[in-house]
């Protein structure tokens, strides 16, 4: 287990959200925590690239840690990770692509970061093998060996619409949550990766919308003209 500042990954751009943005992270937390103390170990994943599920995953971890929890997180997109760059962090010289192929121990491989209570196995070097990789049983026992240590472990993974890493991912997790853009991915193909799956006999926990305009016709004025009439006569002007 990471526990000194040798093993330590620096976050270095400042995460922020507004109040309806958190709130919206405080509701997927809540809701995760209802779905049972057995599911710790949690896939993200999406139908194609863009439609936001590293920042869904990584936000919710936050989320997680805000709440008191204790969080590893696992960027296993080693096909086009996005975190390092998005969130500016410090370089590694180990990840999960080095514990798979046997060069490294799993201790070495995890990080503390600089955001209390968040550790991070991040991708390592880019394999020419990632779906491989990690179908290895090292994958699930790193996962057996460390659900003891964390509240939840939190697991980012490419678009199964694209590749199978997702589907070998979810098959050795407790549950897995598929992120899709609103206005961009039809019902059909949607529909498509669901089938795959439940392939893999997941335990799929929901799916959350994202990048949903909150100012649109439909959302803003509903909900805005409710909460604020409720909510106004509620607390006075």
């Amino acid at each position: 287990m990471a526990n000194d500042g040798r093993n330590l990954i620096t976050i270095n751009k400042k995460i922020t959200l507004d109040f309806r943005l958190s709130e919206a992270f405080k509701t997927l937390r809540t809701n995760i925590d209802f779905c049972g103390d057995d599911i710790k170990t949690i896939a993200f994943t999406s139908c194609v690239p863009g439609e936001g599920k590293s920042s869904v995953s990584f936000n919710l971890a936050i989320s997680m840690i805000e709440a008191g929890k204790r969080v590893l997180f696992i960027d296993a997109d080693m096909r086009k990770s996005v975190l390092n760059g998005r969130y500016q962090m410090s370089k590694t010289t180990g990840g999960l692509a080095h514990y798979l192929a046997g060069r490294k121990p799993l201790e070495e491989c995890i990080f503390m970061t600089n955001i209390p209570r968040l550790f991070l196995i991040p991708t390592g070097a880019v394999p020419p093998n990632p779906a491989e990789l990690l179908g290895v049983k090292r994958f699930g026992h790193a996962l057996e060996t460390l659900r003891d240590q964390f509240d939840y472990i939190i697991i980012d993974t490419p678009p199964l619409g694209s590749v199978i890493d997702s589907a070998i991912v979810a098959k050795q997790c407790d549950g897995v949550v598929l992120v899709v853009e609103t206005r961009t991915i039809g019902h059909g193909f949607a529909q498509r990766v669901i089938d795959q799956l439940n392939k893999t006999e997941c335990n799929i926990l929901g799916v959350v919308l994202n990048k949903v305009d909150i100012n649109g016709k439909y959302y803003g004025k509903y909900y805005g003209k409710y909460y604020g009439k409720y909510y106004g006569n509620y607390y006075g002007k």
